[in-house]
């Protein structure tokens, strides 16, 4: 007969337990992608936007520059991602019956994971018109407005902003102006208009200085030029962009603000700020505001973009900013972001 007993007490015909209970593994944070950025005082918010991949989202700090601020920016590797351009359909000024969208409406369509509102527009008689270059797969669907007035028998010819990749190029900014048949001209450096001055000559192959020919891949105009080659250049006077003359303070004034840069690493950088008091106290950037902001980012080319009520951020379908007209303008065109 064979009996066996348990006293509940460690036999010393055995050794002690000697491997230790497994514990979880400890999950390290992912590094931040871009530290510089945090460092100047911006919050990493991509976790905010479950599914987003290949872009991340950056909150602003409270106040930059003793100003009260709430902005945002997309910041995505150029080799990961791919920038377009959606647009009504009016190459040549002549205004279409393409409706215009809210980018609530731009994200049902493409699901893009990244909006951005795009250039100027306007409407008149029935008929929407784009007022800024927008070109998509080097399909032309917009051209920079080519004229200007106050009075309307004082004409002005202004070269406008534009940011734009070639195929197989880098994104950049420079100046445009459609000649009003096949010659899309192409700058880097404006014609320098003044409302207070008399108007320049219509800007040709070798005026304001040595253009070329201008066929983009993906372009969105706007203006001002806000960067260019590293340097604040921000150049709203010269693209007349102050429509009701000389007086009209809106450039250097705080509005919500819309623009689009480039690092020289390869980063492109979407921006967004809210203004107009939507939050108490935020009253947006003025044009050399953004434009200090954007360098700051590291930006050396950049652009803005058309803001007030048109300025609107989405990310995977969500509003970052408050819109200031109170829910999304109807826009001419976006910029979407989207994985290669």
């Amino acid at each position: 007969m064979l009996a066996a007993g348990c006293s509940g007490a460690p036999s010393a015909d055995y050794p002690a337990w000697r491997w230790p209970d497994k514990e979880p593994p400890v999950v390290e944070p992912p590094e931040e992608p871009f530290p510089k950025i945090i460092a100047l005082g911006w919050t990493n918010v991509t976790d905010s936007y479950p599914g987003l991949v290949f872009t991340n989202i950056y909150r602003s700090p409270s106040e930059i520059n003793g100003n009260k601020t709430i902005a945002y920016i997309a910041v995505a590797p150029l080799l990961q991602v791919d920038w377009d351009v959606l647009s009504i359909n009016d190459p040549t000024i002549q205004g279409t019956q393409d409706k215009l969208r809210t980018p609530d409406e731009y994200f049902s369509q493409t699901g893009a994971p990244v909006i951005l509102n795009g250039g100027y527009f306007f409407s008149e008689g029935g008929k929407n018109y784009n007022a800024s270059v927008a070109v998509s797969t080097s399909l032309t669907l917009g051209v920079n407005i080519n004229y200007a007035s106050i009075d309307w028998e004082t004409m002005y010819y202004p070269t406008r902003g534009v940011f734009f990749q070639n195929s197989g190029g880098k994104p950049r900014v420079g100046w445009t102006y459609w000649s009003g048949g096949a010659n899309h001209y192409l700058y880097n450096e404006p014609a320098a208009n003044s409302w207070s001055k008399d108007p320049l000559q219509v800007p040709d192959a070798n005026f304001p200085a040595k253009a070329s020919n201008f066929a983009p891949q993906t372009a969105i105009g706007g203006g001002p030029v806000l960067l260019k080659d590293g340097n604040v250049v921000n150049t709203w006077e010269a693209e007349l962009l102050y429509g009701s003359g000389a007086d009209d303070k809106m450039p250097e004034a705080r509005h919500p603000r819309s623009a689009i840069g480039v690092t020289p690493d390869g980063l492109l950088i979407l921006f967004v700020c809210e203004g107009r008091g939507m939050t108490e106290g935020v009253a947006g950037m003025t044009f050399a505001e953004e434009a200090e902001v954007l360098k700051s980012l590291g930006c050396t080319d950049a652009l803005n973009l058309d803001g007030g009520g048109s300025s609107c951020l989405l990310v995977q379908g969500s509003q970052t900013i408050k819109v200031s007209d109170g829910s999304q303008r109807p826009v001419a065109s976006v910029v979407i972001l989207k994985r290669r």
